[in-house]
């Protein structure tokens, strides 16, 4: 699997309708919503924002896509098999139509949306999939520097830090690191 890095941007014209696309990392469902309310209200003329999208969550894989008033198919769907084609994680691709007054049919919609989204999608900075998970810890203050140097080597992140009598830390690691952590730095 693979996951966007870097976000992807397209742009084409067909039969004086323009497409406009963006292929984007997108974590949670709370995450696709306010890139589309923000690429929506870039937009705020256009005829269409039909998109498609592919998370991984605990209780697994949600897909979700939409046509955006077009016919039924003809636009979340033709995207959704690129998110699929390419094996994409945890990735929201749109696409955005300004209508040019010629109707382009059922075929000329899946292939406009399709086509669209693969060049969104090809312009994106792909990377391996790495599953990350969130663990908590109580460190002695003597431990913070350590686990820091770890958790940026294992590429994790920081997500909160209180310093009280301990630190206590919430981070996000991926997966296949985080028993080692846990037991490297567990009081007791």
């Amino acid at each position: 699997m693979q996951s966007v890095a870097q976000i992807g941007l397209a742009e084409q014209t067909i039969h004086k309708s323009r497409f406009v696309a963006a292929a984007v990392h997108c974590a949670t469902e709370r995450e696709v919503s306010v890139f589309l309310k923000s690429l929506a209200a870039k937009h705020p003329h256009a005829h269409h924002l039909a998109f498609a999208y592919q998370l991984k969550t605990p209780e697994g894989i949600v897909q979700r896509l939409y046509d955006a008033g077009e016919p039924s198919g003809t636009a979340g769907r033709p995207i959704m098999q690129h998110i699929e084609g390419q094996k994409l994680i945890n990735a929201c691709v749109a696409v955005i139509r300004y209508y040019g007054g010629i109707n382009l049919g059922t075929g000329g919609l899946i292939r406009a949306y399709g086509g669209t989204a693969r060049l969104a999608i090809e312009a994106a900075r792909l990377v391996s999939f790495v599953e990350m998970c969130e663990i908590r810890l109580t460190l002695d203050y003597a431990q913070l520097d350590g686990f820091a140097r770890e958790l940026a080597k294992a590429n994790g992140k920081f997500l909160d830090r209180k310093f009280e009598e301990h630190v206590m830390v919430v981070a996000s690691v991926p997966t296949n690191e985080a028993t080692g952590l846990q037991r490297r730095y567990s009081r007791g």
